[in-house]
């Protein structure tokens, strides 16, 4: 299996549901998706998986089957082949390819975003664009933004008020665009160029690089949510154009709908089912109290800590007042991690508790 060229506009809007998206956020789209082969005797899908990726064949013949019966042969260009390939999870039917084929595949939770977006959102892509030099950016801005996890919990009508609200601002090499210890004033995302994240620390003045951000990225959420200074520095790396979002137009539209509060009982249930406590606090607070067989990441290094975290875990995330662990949270949940808030924290908490000896 291997990718090919970009799909075409004319390829995009010849395909079932995707003709009848607007040509701005079909152009957006057509920047993730690419043409990929597959040679005979391959499997696109077997019956009953859950790939969770809508399929299109654009050339050659795929054979359906049930439990090995041939039920039907989809040539790439003919009719059949407009619409997606055995729609529905799970699979009802295996996809085997009977000679060298050519197909897409898209994230089908991106494609459905994508869908509601195109027919809710009255402020288009195009409008966004209009803001730059080089609308190709602004699109697969939007659509980068648009595929990350945390976006598809966002309900249309606030992606819609999110990407009106946002401003542009330009920024050059070397500058500064959030302060370590200055008040939270706006969320950011990344449209053109890098940035870095440093923090100060005592022992480091010039500060510790916490993570390297690009195109599509976001930073600045934690001093919105906890309401507190700013935990860290962003510079820029190169010259770049960020979108900024004001601090009630974020905790509005973007914080609510993502934060998945639970108080105890429900936190200890999901603990049971394999979930992991994960406290947000400082070292020093965790080693003198902390939940029994909790992990400890601290907020600022949260970031920098993403890759010693498995996606495929859900965390029930803490610190002494939930103001922390809100914004901890929200962080993981924008990068794709299943994570829950408790309520109130540790200092309401009914939960099992070790205490250190300090």
């Amino acid at each position: 299996m291997s990718e090919g060229r970009e799909a075409s506009l004319e390829l995009l809007r010849s395909l079932a549901p995707l003709e009848g998206m607007k040509r701005e956020n079909l152009h957006a789209l057509s920047r993730k998706v690419t043409i990929q082969q597959m040679p005979a005797g391959r499997l696109l899908f077997k019956q009953g998986e859950n790939d969770k990726r809508t399929v299109w064949v654009i050339g050659g013949l795929v054979e359906l089957s049930d439990e090995g019966r041939t039920v039907g042969l989809i040539k790439g260009g003919s009719n059949e082949a407009r619409s997606p390939l055995v729609p529905g999870q799970p699979r009802k039917y295996t996809a085997k390819a009977t000679e060298d084929i050519n197909y897409l595949s898209i994230d089908s939770e991106l494609l459905d975003v994508m869908i509601t977006w195109d027919q809710t959102g009255s402020y288009e892509v195009g409008d966004l664009q209009a803001q730059f030099k080089s609308g190709d950016d602004a699109g697969d801005w939007m659509t980068t933004l648009l595929q990350t996890k945390a976006f598809h919990r966002i309900p249309p009508a606030n992606l819609q008020a999110i990407f009106m609200r946002m401003q542009q601002t330009q920024y050059r090499l070397g500058e500064v665009v959030i302060k370590q210890g200055d008040d939270g004033d706006f969320f950011y995302a990344i449209v053109k160029g890098r940035c870095q994240v440093t923090r100060e620390t005592p022992l480091n003045k010039a500060g510790i690089k916490l993570a390297e951000l690009t195109v599509g990225e976001t930073f600045g959420e934690e001093a919105l949510i906890a309401d507190a200074k700013r935990n860290a520095t962003v510079t820029m790396l190169t010259d770049g154009v960020l979108m900024r979002l004001k601090k009630d137009d974020f905790r509005e539209l973007m914080n609510e709908p993502l934060l998945q509060w639970v108080d105890d009982a429900a936190a200890k249930e999901i603990i049971a089912k394999g979930g992991k406590w994960l406290d947000v606090r400082l070292p020093s607070e965790f080693q003198n109290l902390a939940i029994e067989d909790s992990i400890n990441v601290p907020l600022y290094f949260i970031r920098l800590k993403l890759n010693t975290l498995d996606k495929n875990t859900p965390y029930v995330v803490v610190c002494d007042t939930a103001r922390r662990s809100s914004a901890g949270a929200f962080i993981l949940v924008e990068r794709g991690f299943d994570a829950y808030v408790l309520k109130n924290g540790l200092t309401k908490a009914n939960v099992p508790l070790r205490r250190g000896t300090s």
